[in-house]
């Protein structure tokens, strides 16, 4: 499984690229004059594993000493922070401020007031171009206690100037603080539950989030002020599957970098992320050509040295393409097509798996079972379906129930009857543990039971009626979720009229884009 290794220091080796690892070496070497350093020596036999493990590590190098590995893990660590601090000032605006506030420091501490002074005005400037309201409360608060205790005469009224500028962004934070506590509760309320379930926690996320919105929200025009806000108007419509709701805050998340240009590399993961929820709410929109355009601005973004510039950045837009790509398939109904991805996407999953969060993998593997069941590979859509079944996590249990369902239709396509009624049990009982049981899913298993003691000229009307009665619900905005993780419309036409489910798809598909032209 991904995250292999939950050793910090293993991790960060691993992450490094290879200039990287030129740059540490020379730093050590640097500021040592011993050649055969130990932390050299656990350097190289680390980067040469591709999982750690301690006995083989300490085996293999006779010279570690078990006693000295904790410590010489810490120092390697401590090394490697340094030699990277060195070399990656110039990418990040946050590096270059605190390497601005040591300098105001050290001149301080040295007596030189007014040219500390005049360093955290220039970062000032520099703080306020990338919104970095943190970096201006440490900034106020260093020129506050410099003018408090020296004479300084560097301007007139500093004591009301420098007052004013404290009181507004003191509330400036406290609104950027509630926003983003907001939005990270809903999020983190998606993640672990997916989607509203029925009407009552639909309430409940939309009663929260008017609960916790600042009064003056809506008025509020800082960067990070509209970044939250928009995420929480997000993550509450996409909860409550107001998908349109939730194109539209997409949207004016994605705008937001538009209007602060300089914010792109400030907040780069942030923009990423934006760009993938356009793409989702245009393929939970079924908007086919937005989609196009979306992925085709992501993809150029991703060639750009301000995504090229760190493997947090790569790997998102991987992820977020490869994510964006499936869908696109699903919209057309191109599942034997989609399936070439699948080798470049197992790729970088092994090649990210000390980094990639548990979240994403299982998207991953949910997402390619479906491109193998909608192909007609049961047997492939089953394999991938077990890899989320038997990972014992506790997240996105509507993902985890999706997956049992579509792993007992898979099982049911395959006719392993016998196997069947043994999971029908289990799966069931799953979902009701779960509170996941929409009335559409109480129909499928309905329909499975009954199933297994019908006869085949009983089988075709008894998958009439069920998409007769499962039809009712595509209304209801709280069973939506079943035709979201799961084309279950779809695949009842393809048993009936007795062709593969992708082709139904992509007949659905042709007839939309002739209705559209």
């Amino acid at each position: 499984m991904p995250n292999r290794s939950t050793d910090t220091t293993f991790q960060l080796v691993k992450s490094l690229e290879k200039s990287e690892k030129r740059n540490f070496k020379l730093y050590v070497q640097r500021n040592s004059a011993d050649p055969n350093l130990k932390i050299i020596q656990l350097f190289d036999a680390m980067d040469k594993m591709d999982e750690y493990d301690e006995a083989t590590l300490l085996r293999k190098n006779q010279s570690l000493a078990k006693p000295q590995l904790s410590n010489l893990k810490a120092h390697l660590y401590k090394s490697i922070l340094s030699s990277l601090r060195l070399i990656k000032q110039e990418d990040n605006i946050t590096i270059q401020l605190n390497e601005q506030m040591d300098f105001a420091r050290i001149l301080y501490n040295k007596g030189l007031y007014l040219q500390s002074l005049k360093t955290l005005d220039k970062m000032k400037e520099q703080a306020r171009q990338f919104e970095q309201v943190t970096y201006l409360q440490q900034i106020l608060f260093f020129e506050k206690k410099i003018e408090a205790l020296y004479i300084t005469r560097s301007m007139q009224d500093r004591a009301d100037k420098l007052s004013k500028e404290s009181t507004a962004v003191e509330e400036q934070l406290t609104n950027i603080s509630q926003l983003s506590n907001l939005s990270l509760q809903l999020y983190s309320w998606y993640i672990k539950n997916g989607v509203a379930r029925n009407e009552k926690e639909g309430d409940e996320a939309k009663a929260y989030f008017e609960n916790h919105l600042p009064k003056n929200a809506e008025k509020l025009t800082g960067f990070y002020e509209q970044l939250y806000l928009y995420q929480s108007h997000c993550w509450v419509a996409f909860i409550r599957q107001d998908y349109l709701l939730y194109y539209r805050y997409t949207q004016k998340w994605v705008d937001l970098f538009e209007k602060y240009p300089a914010m792109m590399e400030a907040e780069t993961a942030h923009y990423i992320k934006g760009m993938h929820n356009l793409m989702s709410a245009h393929f939970d929109l079924s908007n086919e050509s937005k989609l196009n355009e979306s992925i085709e601005q992501l993809e150029k973004f991703s060639h750009r040295k301000v995504a090229q510039q760190n493997e947090n950045y790569r790997i998102l837009c991987f992820v977020y393409l490869s994510i964006a790509k499936i869908n696109k398939h699903f919209l057309e109904g191109t599942f034997s097509q989609g399936l070439r991805l699948v080798p470049g996407i197992e790729e970088k999953l092994d090649e990210y798996g000390l980094f990639l969060d548990r979240h994403r993998v299982l998207t991953f593997y949910y997402k390619i079972a479906c491109l193998y069941f909608g192909s007609g590979n049961n047997e492939k859509a089953i394999e991938y379906l077990n890899k989320i079944i038997n990972w014992k996590v506790d997240l996105r249990t509507d993902l985890q129930c999706y997956a049992r369902l579509l792993h007992l239709i898979a099982h049911f396509e395959l006719g392993n009857y016998d196997l069947l009624e043994y999971l029908i049990k289990s799966v069931y009982r799953f979902m009701g543990r779960m509170e996941n049981l929409s009335g559409v899913e109480e129909e499928m298993f309905s329909f499975l039971r009954n199933a297994l003691q019908l006869s085949p000229a009983q089988v075709r009307p008894a998958f009439q009626t069920l998409l007769e009665r499962i039809s009712r619900y595509e209304g209801n905005r709280f069973e939506t979720r079943a035709f979201v993780y799961l084309d279950v419309v779809s695949w009842l036409e393809s048993k009936i009229e007795n062709v593969p489910v992708q082709d139904i798809i992509h007949s659905k598909y042709k007839r939309q884009k002739k209705t559209i032209s």
